[in-house]
C-alpha cells in the first residue's frame, strides 16, 4: 500500500467536500475546520499538514500521480511574489464571495465548498501536465503555514544565558 495511513484516511474528505458539499453545502465547515487546524499545526511543525493530512495533497498523491507527466512546474510557481499573489487572489475572491453571502450559514458553507471545488479541479489540471503536486507549490495553505512557522523560528524563547554571556563580552 503505498502512501501514509493518515492519507489513506484522509483522501476520502476530499470528495465528501467537493461532491458532497453541492448537496449538503454544511460540509463546507469542515474546510474551515482544516483551516484553523493545519495553522495552529503549522506553529509546532510548518507544512506538517500538507505531506500528512491534507485531503487534496492526498488525492494528488494516491490518485492523481499514476496520471501526471511528472514535468516540472513552471519556475514561476516557486518565486515569492507568484505565491502571494496567488494568495492574494484566493483570498480577495474568498472574502468577497463570503461578503455576498449575508451571513447565511447555507451560503457560507457553500462559499468554502465551491472554494475547494475550484482549487482542486486547478491542482487536477497543473498536475497532469506537470508534476502531481504543482498545486502545493502555489497553495496559499501551505504559504501561510511557511509564514506562521517562521513565526516561531524568530520568537524563539530568549536564552538568558546567552545574553548574559553576550553583555559579558562588550
Amino acid at each position: 500500500m503505498k502512501g501514509k495511513l493518515s492519507q489513506w484516511i484522509m483522501v476520502w474528505l476530499l470528495p465528501l467536500i467537493v461532491i458532497g458539499g453541492l448537496f449538503v453545502p454544511l460540509l463546507g465547515y469542515l474546510v474551515i475546520g482544516m483551516m484553523l487546524f493545519l495553522l495552529v499545526l503549522s506553529y509546532f511543525k510548518p507544512r506538517y499538514w500538507c505531506g500528512n493530512f491534507c485531503p487534496r495533497g492526498s488525492f494528488l498523491d494516491l490518485g492523481l500521480s499514476r496520471f501526471s507527466a511528472k514535468r516540472p512546474y513552471p519556475k514561476i510557481f516557486s518565486r515569492p511574489w507568484f505565491r502571494w499573489l496567488v494568495l492574494t487572489i484566493l483570498m480577495s475572491f474568498l472574502s468577497w464571495r463570503l461578503y455576498l453571502t449575508g451571513g447565511s450559514p447555507t451560503k457560507i458553507g457553500l462559499v468554502f465548498v465551491i472554494m475547494c471545488l475550484i482549487t482542486t479541479i486547478i491542482a487536477i489540471v497543473l498536475g497532469i501536465f506537470t508534476k502531481h503536486r504543482a498545486w502545493c507549490v502555489i497553495c496559499p495553505m501551505g504559504l501561510l503555514q511557511e509564514q506562521i512557522g517562521k513565526c516561531r523560528q524568530t520568537s524563539a524563547p530568549l536564552d538568558i544565558a546567552a545574553a548574559d554571556r553576550s553583555a559579558a563580552v562588550k
